[in-house]
């Protein structure tokens, strides 16, 4: 079974950065896609970004294009979210998630999910 870790969550200032990292072990040859979504208080979980296996399939939620940049290195099974100005409103638990299927920002479309890393941004 796929194991996701995430990993890179923090405290930043608005317009700061972070990287968050999601490792993927277990049956790595499972998956097709990965996906970052999350979660702030008292909401659902929502889309971020996803990546195809082969990288030639990325998409983002318009509230994070121009700001996030998902990439992946398949040699360290390793998906990274590059946050860059973050604004309050990104606050929240981000979770990565993988699915057999292409590249969506549908949660329901994935089926292992990780445990989370919160991403407070405030002054």
């Amino acid at each position: 079974q796929l194991q996701l870790v995430e990993s890179g969550g923090g405290l930043v200032q608005p317009g700061g950065s972070l990287r968050l990292s999601c490792k993927v072990s277990n049956n790595i040859l499972a998956y097709n896609t990965i996906g970052w979504f999350r979660q702030a208080p008292g909401k659902d979980h929502e889309g971020v970004s996803c990546i195809s296996r082969n990288e030639h399939t990325k998409d983002y939620a318009d509230s994070v294009k121009g700001r996030f940049t998902i990439s992946t290195d398949n040699v360290k099974n390793t998906v990274y979210l590059q946050m860059n100005s973050l604004k309050p409103e990104d606050t929240g638990v981000y979770y990565c998630a993988a699915s057999y299927g292409d590249c969506s920002l549908r949660s329901e479309r994935y089926s292992a999910w990780g445990q989370g890393t919160q991403v407070t941004v405030s002054a």
